[in-house]
């Protein structure tokens, strides 16, 4: 691994001076050097910045990635930085370098360790809610509010919020996980938990609409509707109590439940 091979330190190269002489160098010599396609000078600065990188790195060792993996990831990123660094503009490598190990490091976490897609802005929000909880935890010897994490981050209480609902994206568990509510012996998973459609909730809406349609019958439709649904009289009783025979109750039902299904109808399309 990259990392590994560098923690070496540098090699002797007897066309480019001697260890001792690449370790006593300053940073801007070792550049000079290395702009001159000194290969040892590099290497010379890459073994003075590693531990730049590994600090970077470290920022993200309480993911699910491992520490090699973002060692190595910033290692990379600490080459890619001394290849473009140009001494000439005047800040420093260090300045210079950071912003490019970080980078690579927060892509490499965002394209790698999160089960769901997460833009970069809620991660990195997510991240420093996570962090800011961390030390207000240590600091106070519990769990910090929203509000006192807001206060601590200068954002508001919203933006937290959304920091802690973007970090329930970074690790997606199975619906057939066990669930925490389970006992011992149970047998609960986390797709068990999940709610249903009740089909209650359409029988409701249909016994309003046909309420309603009901409503609106001539007050004979309505007793008839009420002697046959409501009251369970058979078509014989209703005729015999109507003085009609049971054909034509059979007739006036299907006439009346004909107006009250297009009423119905009617209702569920307005």
């Amino acid at each position: 691994m990259v990392a590994r091979t560098l923690s070496k330190g540098p090699t002797r190269s007897g066309g480019s001076g001697s260890e001792l002489d690449l370790q006593m160098s300053t940073t801007e010599v070792l550049f000079n050097r290395c702009g001159e396609s000194d290969a040892p000078a590099r290497e010379a600065l890459v073994y003075r910045f590693l531990p730049l990188a590994r600090k970077l790195a470290r920022r993200y060792s309480h993911s699910s990635l491992a520490d090699e993996d973002l060692i190595q990831v910033a290692s990379v990123a600490l080459l890619k930085a001394i290849d473009r660094f140009d001494p000439e503009r005047g800040s420093t490598f260090q300045a210079f370098a950071t912003p490019t190990i970080l980078g690579e490091l927060r892509r490499h976490f965002r394209d790698t360790a999160w089960a769901v897609h997460v833009a970069r802005a809620g991660q990195e929000r997510a991240l420093s809610v996570q962090n800011a909880g961390e030390r207000l935890s240590t600091l106070h010897g519990r769990s910090p509010t929203v509000q006192e994490i807001a206060v601590y981050l200068e954002l508001s209480e919203e933006e937290v919020l959304d920091g802690l609902q973007a970090k329930q994206a970074y690790a997606a568990m199975s619906l057939d996980a066990p669930s925490p509510a389970a006992d011992e012996d149970g047998e609960l998973t986390l797709g068990g938990e999940l709610g249903l459609d009740d089909p209650g909730y359409e029988r409701v809406d249909n016994g309003a609409a046909v309420s309603e349609a009901v409503g609106r019958l001539p007050e004979q439709d309505r007793r008839l509707i009420h002697m046959r649904f409501v009251a369970g009289m058979t078509q014989g009783e209703i005729g015999r109590q109507l003085g009609v025979s049971q054909m034509q109750v059979s007739r006036l039902l299907r006439r009346t439940l004909d107006v009250l299904r297009g009423r119905v109808d009617g209702l569920f399309d307005s």
